[in-house]
């Protein structure tokens, strides 16, 4: 009933924004009487999801919000492919990838900026805009100049629209890998304007309604606003729920201020009596005090949480009616939430003390919703009037003044996921010996693929052939554990366990690991170490902090690489783990000495190359060892070595190597091994040389052997040194 009155009067005093105006009022005094009814405004959202749905309201942003936005056009499923793999023993494999372009709309009003992006709660967009994943982004912020977006334009042709006035999001071939191949659950953080007092300002302003000058208290701590459709004057009328929005004569009609004037209240004449109504027949004046059912909790929009939906309590005793909680789609913090609570039940208590009263005459400035005063009662705010035969007849409320401090706020411990910049790939390519797994014949190419701190997620392989690249296969976002020597290696005989030796390593990645390892495991092989080109085993690892470790008890030389043992490693010198987070590559579909490996990440603007190094030494057969030089009685020499195999990493006793190449054979050299003076063959490892043999040969001259395998030849094991 207060409604229609008040929105009458509105409209006779201020036309039909006095009558919206009028209608606010009404629908707070009908509140104080029978209660809050049910409201259809807008509402708070569980974090809703981007969807497509014919008649779905696109919201108009204020200030800092979090929006699922409506996808607006999108292109089918794009699939392209890539066949890598293939060679001796193993099969070509083609991998499929799947991507799509979509845009979404955002905001019905233009917007400043987008921040984060989420889908399906995950960062896909960090806050430095980096995206997570493959594919572009372009932000249209809806302004009156906005172009088309050149996407749509070669899509849709002439007849695409520039959308302006509408916010929106484009993706382009937006990678669908990490999401399943489907479109994700899409959610924005939107920065526009309008947040505070200016948000009531473009509220009443699209409502028609002018404001006061005065600024609104408590209006600063609403850092966003989204208006998901319905008339503007039911947000004013929420908003006045937890601002203390009020109307307020100005000019010659109403206009929305804050509830406190500003000045001193005017003061109300003394009150009256007259025999006529229910009450003031002796004084004019009657106090009673009613139960105001308020909100006693708020629900709204985190910004401590990821805009995710939280919810602060008023303090004070809880109500036997159950407690009723506000929907205020709002961007609020912790802290502004809480005070918008405190404040609101402060004014519920404080209304809950009433005064009706009688007056003799009015002044015209007092009308409902003005702050008075009482002689000897306080200050009032007049809620209603009527006019009766003997004066005027005002219902009265206890104003609530300058709200108090209200106790903090807490958001909670909320999850949110890791936002970490893109790393740039970094990538090791070398050939090992062969460790006696798989085929013999087959060239042990790996590729070390890994990144430094930051956000990794693969990179894909090929070979860098005449200029093009050829596709090798993929590598999944598993860092292989790479860094330098952070202090020099000293050179090694390689000949025994040397439990005193170590080495500090520097990662590459920080959060790289090493572990340490039993007497029994290192003969087993475990913690293999290329450095530089020497294999190295290590018993002991160490952190020390900032990526830094200290790998102690060393076996050097190991897989037959005790020439690069004795050479020793200077400060840099690349590190690498050698465990199963290598790619193994097919040695046979490239020439691994001359065409590269090439690396692609997402964070890559150009491929990262790497050549192969030591190309060759999973086929080449391993040098013999202990040589033995015996005079023979004719003034002859008789030489003896022990064969070792390839893939034999570890001496077993009673057990014969094994052959692996195709035939036993050797060759016994004098002089340079790459211009000898005399070459013997051999097809066992002993070889007796006669005194003609070497008469030839000058004093000084060295007498090596070396292996002959099925693809090439070992190093030289230096045998006698001639007197």
């Amino acid at each position: 009933m207060a409604t229609l009155v008040f929105s009458a009067l509105g409209t006779l005093v201020g036309g039909p924004v006095g009558g919206a105006i009028g209608a606010l009022l009404g629908r707070e005094a009908d509140r104080a009487i029978v209660g809050a009814p049910t409201r259809e405004g807008p509402r708070l959202t569980e974090l809703a999801v981007s969807t497509s749905s014919y008649g779905q309201p696109i919201a108009r942003l204020f200030g800092a919000t979090r929006a699922a936005g409506t996808i607006i056009w999108a292109t089918d499923l794009k699939e392209s492919s890539e066949t890598g793999g293939g060679g001796k023993g193993r099969p070509r494999t083609r991998q499929y990838a799947y991507s799509i372009s979509l845009a979404v709309a955002l905001s019905s009003r233009p917007i400043e900026g987008v921040g984060r992006i989420w889908a399906d709660g995950n960062l896909l967009r960090g806050e430095a805009g980096d995206l997570k994943t493959g594919g572009a982004l372009r932000v249209h912020l809806g302004h009156a100049d906005q172009a088309p977006d050149p996407l749509l334009a070669a899509a849709l042709g002439a007849r695409c629209p520039a959308h302006r006035g509408l916010a929106y999001a484009v993706f382009e071939d937006l990678q669908l890998a990490d999401f399943g191949n489907r479109i994700p659950a899409l959610s924005f953080e939107v920065f526009a304007d309008g947040a505070g007092e200016s948000l009531v300002r473009a509220l009443a302003k699209a409502s028609g309604a002018p404001v006061t000058g005065r600024p609104v208290p408590q209006a600063g701590v609403i850092e966003g606003f989204a208006h998901e459709g319905g008339q503007v004057a039911q947000v004013l009328d929420l908003l006045g729920e937890v601002l203390a929005l009020a109307a307020a004569s100005e000019g010659a009609g109403l206009a929305l201020g804050p509830e406190d004037p500003g000045a001193a209240p005017a003061v109300l004449p003394e009150p009256v009596a007259w025999p006529d109504g229910d009450f003031g027949t002796r004084t004019g004046a009657r106090r009673a005090r009613t139960d105001v059912q308020g909100p006693s909790a708020l629900r709204y929009y985190d910004s401590g949480r990821d805009y995710q939906p939280g919810l602060q309590r008023a303090a004070g005793r809880a109500r036997l009616a159950g407690e009723r909680a506000l929907e205020l789609p709002a961007t609020l913090s912790a802290d502004g939430a809480r005070a918008l609570i405190a404040a609101r039940r402060r004014r519920d208590g404080a209304a809950s003390e009433r005064m009706r009263i009688r007056v003799a005459a009015l002044d015209p400035a007092i009308a409902p919703g003005a702050v008075v005063a009482v002689p000897g009662e306080g200050v009032w705010r007049v809620a209603a009037w009527e006019w009766r035969s003997g004066g005027v007849e005002l219902d009265l409320r206890r104003f609530e003044g300058a709200a108090a401090a209200a106790p903090r706020g807490d958001s909670g411990n909320p999850w949110r996921p890791v936002d970490r910049l893109p790393a740039a790939t970094l990538m090791e390519a070398f050939e090992l010996p062969w460790d006696g797994a798989g085929a013999p014949d087959v060239e042990r190419v790996h590729a070390a693929l890994g990144a430094g701190p930051g956000r990794w997620s693969g990179a894909a392989l090929y070979v860098e052939r005449a200029g093009a690249l050829l596709p090798a296969g993929t590598a999944a976002p598993v860092r292989a554990a790479m860094g330098r020597l952070e202090r020099p290696l000293a050179a090694s005989p390689a000949i025994v366990f040397e439990p005193e030796a170590s080495l500090e390593v520097l990662c590459d990645d920080p959060a790289a690991e090493f572990a340490s390892a039993d007497g029994a495991a290192l003969a087993a092989g475990a913690n293999r170490l290329l450095v530089g080109d020497e294999i190295v085993q290590f018993m002991q690892a160490m952190p020390l902090g900032a990526g830094r470790w200290r790998l102690a008890g060393l076996l050097r030389g190991r897989g037959g690489t005790e020439a690069e043992a004795g050479e020793g490693h200077t400060v840099g010198t690349r590190v690498c783990l050698l465990d199963d987070r290598l790619h193994l590559l097919d040695g046979a579909a490239f020439d691994p000495a001359t065409e590269r490996l090439a690396a692609i990440g997402v964070a890559d603007p150009e491929p990262v190359y790497a050549a192969v190094r030591a190309p060759g030494r999973s086929r080449r057969p391993l040098a013999p060892v202990h040589p033995v030089a015996s005079p023979a009685p004719d003034g002859g020499l008789l030489l003896e070595w022990t064969r070792r195999a390839r893939g034999s990493w570890v001496w077993r006793d009673g057990v014969d190597v094994p052959l692996v190449e195709e035939s036993e054979r050797y060759e016994v050299g004098a002089g340079p091994a790459d211009a000898p003076l005399a070459v013997w063959p051999a097809a066992a490892p002993t070889l007796a040389l006669a005194a003609g043999d070497l008469a030839p040969l000058p004093p000084g001259t060295l007498l090596w052997v070396r292996q002959i395998g099925s693809h090439a030849r070992s190093r030289v094991l230096a045998l006698h040194l001639l007197p």
